[in-house]
């Protein structure tokens, strides 16, 4: 098994420096972190492979990274969830963080490419125009709607295509949301999950379609929204609502899941919009 995490500061050299204070310790940790913070997984995890890390390679740990790369704990904690929660990292206690094989990761619905470090600091710098409406053009109010409209109908999908490597990933999914610390970490794995359920249906229009919620979830407003209204119970909730999900999935209940999919979204709709 092989070791990077010693040879991380020689070779990241200035172009990480340079990078972060793209960014800045205050703008990590504020209240619009999440993109943000989705750049510094990409960077962690571009860093890493750039330095000739492949699989079953053992990644620094959260403190070298914090020392490193300058900026707060809890920053690197939710960037290292991220990158587990898209199956690029898998992380084992009492031993380390590790790469995975890039065949058994799960991308994140919007990677039309694979990630590059210098890409993503362009990007926090100054987006390059794009014909796609951002992230914080699309009302919560419109995002539940579609929502609401084709993941339960989706669930026959899930139920005709799944395999039992999509219902691995989904435990995966499970088993992070139940560990999560806090709000952020846990709509991590929530947003893992529910991409895990999509990629299960085979369906190139409905992950297509998906990636577009996806990019609204990383906006400021859903983030914002979605803190204000996270409470202790009601992320209990949510993970007994995912599990029924799952469990009505494995059985092959498409009408069991179909329900307990539509139940989820209207309890999230009313904790987020005061709707049913």
């Amino acid at each position: 098994m092989r070791d990077i995490a010693a040879k991380w500061c020689d070779n990241r050299g200035a172009r990480v420096i340079g990078w972060i204070g793209l960014l800045g310790r205050d703008d990590m940790d504020g209240d619009n972190s999440a993109l943000r913070r989705r750049a510094l997984a990409a960077l962690i995890l571009a860093e890493s492979q750039r330095d000739g890390g492949r699989q079953g390679t053992r990644l620094p740990t959260e403190r070298q990274l914090t020392l490193d790369l300058g900026v707060s704990r809890a920053a690197i904690r939710h960037a290292m969830a991220l990158l587990q929660a898209e199956g690029h990292v898998s992380r084992e206690v009492g031993r380390g963080t590790f790469l995975r094989d890039a065949l058994d990761s799960v991308p994140p619905a919007d990677a039309a490419a694979p990630v590059d470090a210098a890409a993503s600091a362009d990007a926090v710098a100054g987006p390059v125009p794009d014909a796609r409406p951002g992230a914080d053009d699309y009302a919560p109010a419109d995002v539940m709607a579609v929502r609401r409209m084709f993941e339960p109908t989706a669930m026959s999908l899930v139920v005709a295509w799944a395999t039992a490597r999509d219902f691995d990933e989904m435990d995966r999914c499970l088993r992070g949301g139940a560990r999560a610390a806090d709000h952020d970490e846990f709509e991590v794995w929530d947003a893992a999950l529910h991409r895990s359920i999509i990629a299960a249906t085979r369906s190139p229009l409905l992950i297509r379609l998906y990636a577009e919620v996806e990019r609204a979830r990383h906006g400021r407003v859903w983030g914002d929204l979605k803190r204000r209204s996270a409470t202790a119970a009601r992320r209990d909730e949510y993970r007994r609502d995912h599990e029924e999900i799952v469990t009505a999935l494995r059985l092959r209940d498409a009408d069991g899941a179909t329900a307990a999919m539509r139940n989820h979204l209207a309890r999230v709709s009313r904790h987020l919009l005061g709707t049913e």
